[in-house]
């Protein structure tokens, strides 16, 4: 038991946690990641590029980034902390968008999407996660749900941010603008923000050694956690790459009206993540996550009928309530069923694995309307993918058999010494 003072140290830093990892989410996806695509109408209109090189700076980016750093960057986290990470990415996340809203030419675009990418890996959902699972035992879905409230926000927001700007100052200074705030909102908290509580606080060892993690790439669960999400992370960024593109030029909306559907996404997906958080922490996570996935496979289908009224602000509802359950559900589950000992390692690869399927099928579903001049076979692909991913999870055990977790007891022994030096 922790005592009265050492409680109310713990809530105070609790508190400080999650307002870092709002901020960080807010800015690194919420501006940089859901922001991004609304640009790319503009670059095919002023640089004549197709669909499929648009999408393709996030593909290439994070093709290269991901398999990379991906686990590099969860073994710095579990042996260092997520807060130096956190540091860079923010000023590369800023540094990219900055320089996106100065290209010229196709070169520069694939160089600050890497930028981009590397943002992303070291400051966005990976250390934001990591962090949140160190501070936060029983109430861990509230508090993720309400860290990826700031996605939601940071969403719903740069929509019609982003219209504003380009009015006023022009597209390129719009994106340097965005640019700046990300450095400035995200990184003062995430500079004074501690790696984790005192030790033990909730009898889970946060200090080095670093456990073994071969054990969890040995259990079924781990591929159909990863195949599962990364079925429906490949699904929702094709959808979201492309949504402006679609209703822009094929649907010929105007921006300020595909901004209000943008924005109303987003803004479903804060009522998704909050209650997708209450009903992660009620219920087993193992029928929350396929329920996630199979709202995303319904709402696609309303793509179809954007042309009607009405049908396009009811994709915009269903998608955004599983969208904003998608992302927080998944280190939910992976902290059930392995721990929160390897969740950094754990992690950076699952989220290596969907930043492969986040980069290649916007891509894919570009190259199919290209070649098609439609967007019927690429909204199918998406469709199958999201019902593959439910499926996947559907099949996950509802808690972790013991064989299942990593061994604690020496590690916790040897974090007792470490903490009484």
């Amino acid at each position: 038991m922790v005592n009265e003072q050492t409680s109310a140290r713990l809530r105070q830093g609790q508190i400080q946690v999650a307002l870092t990892s709002f901020l960080a989410l807010f800015a690194i996806v919420g501006l940089a990641l859901y922001g991004l695509p609304f640009y790319y109408d503009f670059m095919v209109r002023e640089f004549g590029w197709s669909r499929t090189q648009v999408t393709s700076g996030n593909a290439l980016s994070k093709l290269v980034v991901g398999p990379l750093f991906g686990f590099l960057a969860g073994w710095f986290i579990d042996r260092f902390g997520p807060r130096r990470l956190m540091l860079a990415g923010i000023l590369m996340g800023g540094v990219a968008l900055i320089g996106l809203g100065s290209m010229n030419a196709l070169w520069m675009f694939y160089l600050f999407y890497l930028f981009n990418a590397l943002g992303y890996v070291c400051a966005g959902p990976l250390p934001n996660q990591v962090l949140l699972a160190r501070w936060f035992d029983k109430a861990r879905g509230r508090a993720v749900g309400f860290a990826y409230l700031g996605i939601g926000i940071g969403g719903v927001l740069v929509p019609l941010l982003s219209v504003w700007l380009a009015q006023n100052f022009g597209w390129h200074n719009a994106l340097r603008i965005l640019g700046v705030l990300i450095v400035v909102l995200a990184l003062p908290l995430a500079y004074f923000v501690k790696e984790a509580p005192p030790a033990n606080t909730f009898n889970v060892a946060t200090t080095v050694p670093i456990p073994p993690i071969r054990w969890a790439f040995k259990s079924g669960s781990f591929y159909l956690l990863a195949i599962g999400s990364m079925c429906s992370i490949g699904a929702v960024g094709g959808t979201n790459q492309h949504l402006k593109l679609f209703l822009s030029l094929d649907q010929h909306y105007g921006q300020a009206e595909a901004a209000r559907v943008a924005s109303l996404v987003l803004a479903f997906s804060l009522v998704g993540r909050l209650l997708m958080g209450w009903l992660a922490d009620r219920y087993a996570k193992k029928y929350v996550m396929p329920l996630i996935y199979l709202l995303i496979a319904a709402s696609i289908p309303l793509l179809f009928f954007a042309s009607k009224p009405g049908a396009i602000y009811l994709f915009a509802i269903v998608f955004g309530i599983g969208l904003g359950g998608d992302y927080m559900i998944i280190p939910l589950m992976a902290a059930e069923l392995f721990g929160v000992k390897v969740m950094g390692r754990l992690m950076g690869v699952i989220l290596t694995a969907d930043g492969v399927a986040e980069a290649t099928v916007p891509m894919l579903v570009g190259s199919l309307r290209d070649q098609t001049t439609s967007y019927t076979v690429g909204f199918a692909v998406l469709i199958a993918l999201a019902l593959l991913g439910a499926t996947a999870v559907g099949m996950l055990p509802k808690v972790a058999r013991p064989r299942d977790r990593a061994p604690t007891a020496a590690v916790s022994k040897t974090a007792l010494v470490s903490s009484a030096r």
